[in-house]
């Protein structure tokens, strides 16, 4: 009888992209190649990554210092708004902050989002079956490894909003058979030069 395993989810955002979002800058593409070269050890059995430029680069860019690991494009590791939530959800102090945020983005963008969510937590998380772990790279975007982030802690599911992420960090979730899931790193840049560290952050969230 086949059992279960547990599986470890690395998620990164892509490289810091051009002002159109069109490719990798530079940096972007520096941060991709270090990234890969962080992963060298792990057993990857796939990367997967959003149908944007910048997703499917540094994916490429990440794999071509990973021999032999797959490259597959998901729907489910795009960018969208995983969760819209009603006002009355959200912290009083915030709301204001947070309401208008959500309103720059178009109806379609709001609307897709929550089938794509629910897609991501079934492709992504939970155990795997087999007796042997499986690692996997999911190259994302923010909102996406906020969400992941939120729903491995059981936090309400407004709180991907405030989850920031920077370019080519690593954030490893476990998810054992008959645990809770572990958020073993979040946005860990230990493989980032100094100057590269922060990029896609706003100054006040640098540290």
């Amino acid at each position: 009888m086949t059992g279960t395993a547990a599986r470890y989810l690395y998620l990164t955002r892509h490289g810091e992209a051009s002002p159109d979002e069109t490719q990798l800058t530079e940096a972007g593409r520096h941060q991709a190649a270090l990234l890969g070269e962080r992963l060298r050890g792990v057993p990857l059995a796939a990367i997967h990554h959003g149908p944007l430029a910048r997703a499917e680069q540094t994916a490429r860019l990440a794999g071509a210092q990973l021999e032999g690991v797959p490259r597959r494009t998901s729907d489910a590791a795009g960018d969208y708004i995983p969760y819209l939530p009603a006002r009355e959800e959200l912290p009083p102090e915030s709301a204001d902050v947070w309401t208008g945020f959500l309103e720059q983005f178009t109806a379609e963008e709001r609307e897709q989002g929550p089938g794509l969510a629910a897609a991501a937590l079934a492709e992504f998380t939970g155990p795997v079956a087999g007796d042997e772990p499986r690692h996997e790279l999911v190259v994302t975007h923010n909102f996406l490894i906020g969400w992941l982030v939120r729903a491995a802690l059981e936090a309400p599911k407004w709180r991907w909003l405030g989850i920031n992420h920077a370019n080519a960090a690593l954030t490893v979730i476990r998810y054992a058979p008959g645990r809770p899931p572990a958020v073993l790193l979040f946005n860990d840049t230990g493989h980032l030069p100094a100057e590269l560290r922060w990029t896609g952050f706003p100054p006040e969230l640098r540290v």
